[in-house]
């Protein structure tokens, strides 16, 4: 855990010093933040009770909430500052709702940290690789619920299909399950995550891609 708290700590004091240089916008800044939590799931196997996933994971929503535009107390936001001025660009509860996704996944799925992974993974590296493709080649655009790319959301796919892929190879080695038995859950999975970013708006991302991600991951049996 001490770990895990110092990895986060981390990454963002990386993450706000990144913001605070001229050639590095807040988006990227905010993406390289993601992609960096995201992996955390990885360190799961590893932790003798499952509860202790949980409780890493629980504290940073009040922390980011605090940090946020929408804190009661705003001595706390100002502390938080270097959090703050990278949640800015957008949602400023994105990062909340992440830290509320992780929270229920380590909760319910410690001992399953591929399934934990099957939601994390497409948030963590397939948003961001939606949101850095689809602003600077984003050409062909669509829009439902919120503003997208067909070469956002491409890469979305991608990324995520092959995030988990990865992180699926890697679980099989400590878990006692074939790598090749879950690829059509984490194609399933894959799907179901970048359709629901094209379809969540200001922010809401962070909370339905994850939570139906491993939803789908279970339904097409990728917790057996």
């Amino acid at each position: 855990m001490v770990i895990c708290y110092a990895y986060i700590i981390l990454i963002i004091f990386i993450s706000s010093k990144l913001n605070s240089l001229k050639q590095i916008s807040r988006k990227t800044s905010r993406k390289f933040l993601h992609a960096m939590i995201g992996n955390l799931p990885f360190l799961i196997p590893f932790f003798t009770q499952n509860i202790c996933p949980f409780l890493v994971a629980a504290p940073f929503i009040l922390v980011t909430f605090l940090a946020s535009s929408y804190s009661p107390f705003k001595i706390m936001n100002e502390k938080l500052k270097g959090l703050a001025d990278i949640t800015e660009e957008g949602h400023h509860l994105g990062l909340v709702f992440y830290s509320i996704s992780y929270t229920i996944l380590a909760l319910f799925l410690a001992s399953k940290a591929y399934v934990v992974a099957a939601g994390i993974l497409p948030m963590a590296y397939g948003d961001s690789a939606a949101s850095v493709v689809g602003g600077r080649y984003g050409k062909r655009r669509y829009r439902f619920l919120a503003n997208k790319s067909l070469e956002g959301s491409a890469a979305m796919f991608l990324v995520s299909f092959s995030s988990l892929l990865i992180s699926l190879y890697f679980f099989s080695t400590i878990y006692a399950f074939s790598f090749l038995d879950k690829v059509i859950a984490a194609f399933a999975a894959s799907v179901v995550a970048t359709v629901s970013e094209s379809l969540s708006p200001l922010g809401f991302d962070n909370l339905t891609v994850p939570i139906l991600s491993a939803s789908t991951f279970l339904l097409v049996g990728g917790g057996a």
